[in-house]
Formats: C-alpha cells, structure tokens, sequence
C-alpha cells in the first residue's frame, strides 16, 4: 500500500502499558532495563527503501470482509536517519511525529534511555504521494536505534511498533511479498528475482487512507472475484519468474482501481503503452504515482520520447529502477 497521509495513534506518555502484536500478543519481555548499555560507535544510521505504489492492491481473497493485501513495488530511494552522540540533549522535533512515536516505543520496550546527542535525517521519498515515505521513516528510525544500542535487529519488534502506528507497506523487507497492510502480517514471500525500470509521474493532490477505506472494501467486495484472478496470475508471475506476466497483472489492479481512485493519466497512457514498449502500468492505489513498467534500460531516445509524452499531458516524468536485479 503506498504511503499517504494516515492517522497516527501515539500512546499518551503516561501510558506505561508494552506495545502489542498485531492480534494482541504482548511484546516479548525484553529482560531489565539496561540504560547503562553504550553505543556502539560514534554515529550510527538506519536506512530503508520506499515504494512506487503497488503492484497489487486489493482483497486477499473474494469474500464478504476482505482483508486489504499488498504487493508493494520496492524503488530505489530511501529515508535515512543518524544519530551522534555528542553533550547536548536530543532534539526530537528532527524527527517526524511518527519517527519520533517509533523511537519512544522501541526505548519504552527495552528499557533504555536515549544518550545526549543529535538526530539528523534525509529522504528521496516525497510525502502522501505512495513512495511509503512515513514507513520507510519509522523503519529507518528504529534500525538506528538497533545500531546505536549494538541490540540484534528484530522484525517481530519492528512489525509491532508499526502496529501501533499506521498500516504499513513492506518496506521492511528486502524483497517483493504479499502482505495484509492492516494486520502487519507477511501472507507470502516473493523473492528478489527481478525488477524493472520505469517512467511515471505524480499526478496532484493527496489521498487519506483512513478516509477512503470503506470505500475501497465495498469496491473490493463488488469486483472480489476480478482481483481474485488478478491476484492468481501476479503470484503465478512472480513463481515462475515472469516479469511480463507480473506487469499485466499489475495493469489489471490499475484498471481495477481506476473504478474508485481513478488517475487522470490513465486511459492515456494505457491507450499508448504498446507504443513505448511497456510491458505495464502501476500505480500508487491509494496515492498519486503512476508509471510504466520496462523490461529493460530506456535509452536516451526512449526517454526524449516518454518525456514528451508525459509533458503533453501536462507532467515533468522521472525515470528510476524498482524491484531488484
């Protein structure tokens, strides 16, 4: 699922209670507080992809109260974020307002206290478009924190802290996989087999999750068993390592989604995708990204083309790799 604007759920900081598992598990008991633990190097940092959309957004499966599943498409940009212990007292105004939720949580959890020292941050991800930018920023935060407390990363803890925040895409994985977005539960490995190059633009305007929701589970209710067959041939896809077969199952979750969260560009670019020589259309569904999918480099040619294309429909495209290999 692509990041957009969602609302966050902080816990009050009187609020003492352990963050839970999707399900409601208790966090596993992470022994005493240890704040005398010191960091591990002077200045550490934690790194995480973002998303162009996704390649599938729809139900798990057809039925009267569908899950919302993801097949998130990996980019190659990324949210970082630094800690360096220095004399002063943390400013955690440099983080954003999640970040800064996951930080107290992950702290919260060990029973460890943040040394003196400053917080500095940088994206590639633009923010409520569908690049995941505030998931990738929570990822990120909480593997510098791994880092700066020399502590085994732990998927399980950082699955947890993002339950309590938002829904979130896969970011925390290094590989395609099918996921429940609400539930913060893997459903499917996809691999790292491939990848594609791309030519997409950001159309206007933002789109709050929260706020389209029930229309987006009505929508899947109605077409439940076109996402199913979408859904079938993506997996089929990514299992026998077809990138072409992967692309016209994401064209058809396109389609599928212009019906509630149409792009302007759409029927255009569709109308003219055999013409560039792509193999399919992503989108961001719940965001404003919308591509092209190549099996291959665009060449200088190619990519004069694409631009004048997208500058006739009145947008300035970016060309960049996503997925893997």
């Amino acid at each position: 699922m692509t990041t957009v604007r969602m609302t966050c759920h902080p816990r009050h900081e009187t609020d003492r209670s352990p963050p839970v598992y999707p399900g409601g598990a208790a966090l596993p008991h992470a022994g005493e507080p240890r704040e005398k633990r010191s960091p591990a190097r002077p200045t550490v940092s934690g790194v995480c992809h973002g998303t162009l959309g996704e390649l599938y957004q729809g139900p798990l499966r057809a039925a009267a109260a569908p899950d919302i599943a993801l097949v998130s498409f990996p980019v190659d940009r990324h949210s970082w974020v630094h800690f360096t212990p220095g004399t002063d007292p943390p400013d955690p105004s440099v983080l954003a307002v999640k970040s800064a939720t996951a930080a107290r949580l992950f702290l919260d959890h060990y029973g460890l206290t943040l040394p003196t020292g400053l917080w500095s941050t940088h994206s590639d991800l633009r923010v409520g478009v569908g690049m995941a930018s505030s998931t990738a920023d929570i990822v990120a935060t909480l593997r510098c924190l791994f880092q700066l407390f020399a502590l085994p990363y732990d998927q399980q803890v950082v699955l947890a802290v993002l339950a309590e925040i938002e829904r979130a895409d896969s970011v925390f994985l290094d590989e395609f996989a099918l996921h429940l977005s609400g539930r913060h539960r893997v459903v499917r490995r996809l691999g790292t087999g491939f990848g594609f190059h791309t030519a997409f633009v950001t159309e206007p305007g933002t789109v709050d999750t929260e706020a389209v929701s029930a229309s987006l589970l009505e929508h899947y209710r109605r077409r439940g068993e076109e996402y199913e067959r979408c859904l079938t041939a993506l997996l089929k896809g990514f299992d026998s390592s077809d990138p072409a077969a992967v692309a016209r199952a994401a064209t058809v979750s396109a389609t599928l989604s212009q019906e509630v969260l149409p792009k302007a560009t759409f029927h255009s670019m569709l109308t003219h995708r055999e013409r560039f020589g792509a193999d399919g259309i992503f989108v961001a569904h719940t965001g404003c990204l919308i591509g092209y999918l190549f099996p291959r480099r665009l060449g200088a040619h190619r990519k004069s083309e694409l631009s004048a294309f997208f500058h006739s429909l009145g947008y300035q495209c970016s060309f960049v790799q996503g997925g893997y290999g």
